[in-house]
C-alpha cells in the first residue's frame, strides 16, 4: 500500500487523505456486505423460460455501442437485450436497439409518473465534441446505462412500469413516435397551460408582496435534508480526488515510458555489461508503463465512475426533494382555500342565500381535490421512507465493492513495482562491484 500512501501525502487536501484512510476498513468490511441477488439481478439463468414454477427474473444487458452517422448528426446506438421468464413480455428473450434520448425518455417518463421514488440517474452528456465519441466515454457510457436500465429493473415499482416494457420490447419507429410526443422543446398542450399558471401566479405573488409557501417542519425531514445535502459536497470532493488519482496514474506511466525509453538509449552507448542492465532497467519501466496505465484504466471505470454515479444519485434524490415541496405546498395551499370556502358557505346558509347550492357544489369539489393533494403528499412521504432506506442499503454495497477492488488493485500494483525493481537489484549491484575492482 505504499503507493496509496504516496498519493495522499502527494495531493492536496484532507479530503483525500481521510479517504484512503478509510480504504482498509471498506476492504475488511466489504465480504459482508457483497450485493445480494435482489440488489444485482442474475444476467443469465437456468431456467426455463416460461415455467410456472421457475423464480421470476428480468435480466437486462447493455452492449455493443455503435456510431452511426455523421458530423452533428452522429450518435451512439447500443443493444439492449432483455431476458426474462415474466409474464407480461412478450417472449424470453428480446433485443432491440436503442440510442441515449431514448433512455432519457423512459427517464423523464417515470420521474413524471412516480413521485417520491428516487428515479436511477442517467450519465451526462459530453459538452466536449472530441470526447463524445472516444473509445473511453462510450464504454463510460454503456456502463452507466447498463447500470441504470438494471436499477429500474430491479426495483419493486419501476420495473412493473409500462413504459420500461415499451422501452425493452417496441421497434425503433415506435419508440421515435413515443419520444416526438412525450419530449422536447414541443411540449403537449396541457403543459404549456400548466407553465402559464406558474407563471401567473408567482407573478402574482410579487406584485401582492405575499409571503413565501410554508415549508414541511418536520425533523425528521429535516435531519434527512441535511444528510443529503452534506453527503453531495463529501461524495463531489471524492470524486474530484479520485479524478486526480486516475490523471496521476497516467502522468506516472507516461513518466516511465519516457524513462525507459531514454535509459534503453543510455544502454547503446555503454559497454555490454552496463548496457545489458540499462536495457533491462529500461525494459522493466516500459513494462510498469504499462500496469500503471491499465490501472488507471481500472480506477476510473470501478472507483472513481461508482463515485460519480452517486453524486448523479444523491442529485436525484434532491429532485424528490422539490416534488415533495410542491406537494406539501399544494396540499396547505388547497386545505386552506377548502376552509375559507367552508366559512362562506357556512355564512351563505345563515343569510339563506340563493348563491349556497352554488358554493357547496364548489366546496365539495374543492374538498375532494384537496383530499387528493393530501393523500399525493402522504403517498410521496412513504415512498421517500423507503426508498432512502433501499438507498442506503443499495450504497453501502456498491461503496464497499468500489473501496473493496481499489485496494486490491493498488496493493498489487504495488507489489508489481516493487517486485520489478527488486528483480534488477542484483543486476545493478554486481556492474557497482565490477566497476569497482576494475
Amino acid at each position: 500500500m505504499n503507493l496509496v500512501l504516496c498519493f495522499a501525502t502527494g495531493c492536496r487536501g484532507r479530503a483525500l487523505r481521510s479517504a484512503l484512510s478509510k480504504v482498509l476498513f471498506f476492504a475488511f468490511v466489504y465480504d459482508e456486505i457483497m450485493i445480494s441477488p435482489e440488489r444485482s439481478p442474475p444476467r443469465s439463468s437456468s431456467q426455463s423460460p416460461r415455467s410456472p414454477s421457475a423464480t421470476p427474473f428480468l435480466s437486462i444487458s447493455v452492449t455493443d455501442p455503435v456510431k452511426l452517422g455523421n458530423g452533428v448528426q452522429a450518435y451512439i446506438s447500443y443493444r439492449v437485450i432483455t431476458k426474462t421468464n415474466l409474464p407480461e413480455f412478450q417472449g424470453p428473450e428480446k433485443i432491440v436497439i436503442r440510442r441515449y434520448s431514448d433512455f432519457v425518455w423512459l427517464h423523464d417518463r417515470l420521474a413524471e409518473k412516480y413521485k417520491g421514488i428516487f428515479i436511477p440517474p442517467l450519465p451526462e452528456k459530453s459538452a466536449v465534441e472530441k470526447f463524445r465519441f472516444s473509445v473511453e466515454f462510450i464504454e463510460m457510457r454503456r456502463q452507466a446505462l447498463d447500470i441504470f436500465i438494471n436499477r429500474i429493473a430491479s426495483h419493486p415499482e419501476l420495473k412493473r412500469s409500462e413504459d420500461l416494457r415499451i422501452f425493452l420490447q417496441e421497434d425503433e419507429e415506435t419508440m421515435d413516435r413515443a419520444r416526438s410526443l412525450e419530449t422536447g422543446i414541443f411540449k403537449k398542450p396541457s403543459d404549456l397551460i400548466q407553465i402559464f399558471k406558474d407563471v401567473q401566479s408567482k407573478v402574482s405573488d410579487v406584485v401582492l408582496g405575499k409571503e413565501k409557501p410554508v415549508e414541511e417542519t418536520d425533523p425528521e425531514y429535516e435531519k434527512l435534508k441535511h444528510y443529503i445535502f452534506g453527503l453531495e459536497e463529501h461524495l463531489a470532493e471524492t470524486q474530484k480526488q479520485a479524478f486526480r488519482l486516475v490523471k496521476r496514474h497516467r502522468e506516472l506511466s507516461q513518466s516511465l515510458a519516457d524513462f525507459g525509453k531514454a535509459i534503453k538509449l543510455l544502454g547503446v552507448c555503454e559497454g555490454d555489461t552496463l548496457g545489458k542492465v540499462f536495457s533491462e532497467l529500461g525494459s522493466k519501466s516500459e513494462l510498469l508503463s504499462i500496469k500503471l496505465q491499465k490501472e488507471a484504466h481500472n480506477l476510473l471505470m470501478n472507483f472513481e465512475e461508482p463515485i460519480k454515479d452517486y453524486v448523479r444519485a444523491v442529485q436525484s434524490i434532491k429532485v424528490t426533494f422539490a416534488d415533495r415541496a410542491n406537494a406539501f405546498r399544494q396540499h396547505c395551499e388547497l386545505a386552506e382555500t377548502t376552509k375559507l370556502k367552508e366559512i362562506n358557505l357556512e355564512k351563505l346558509n345563515i343569510m339563506r342565500s340563493d348563491k349556497a347550492r352554488e358554493a357547496e357544489i364548489e366546496y365539495r369539489e374543492l374538498k375532494a381535490e384537496s383530499e387528493q393533494a393530501t393523500r399525493k403528499f402522504e403517498t410521496i412521504v412513504r415512498l421517500m421512507n423507503e426508498e432512502i432506506v433501499r438507498f442506503q442499503d443499495q450504497k453501502t454495497a456498491d461503496m464497499g465493492l468500489a473501496f473493496h477492488q481499489f485496494a486490491k488493485g493498488q496493493a498489487k500494483l504495488a507489489n508489481d513495482i516493487a517486485d520489478a525493481w527488486r528483480s534488477v537489484l542484483p543486476k545493478i549491484e554486481a556492474c557497482s562491484l565490477n566497476s569497482q575492482h576494475d
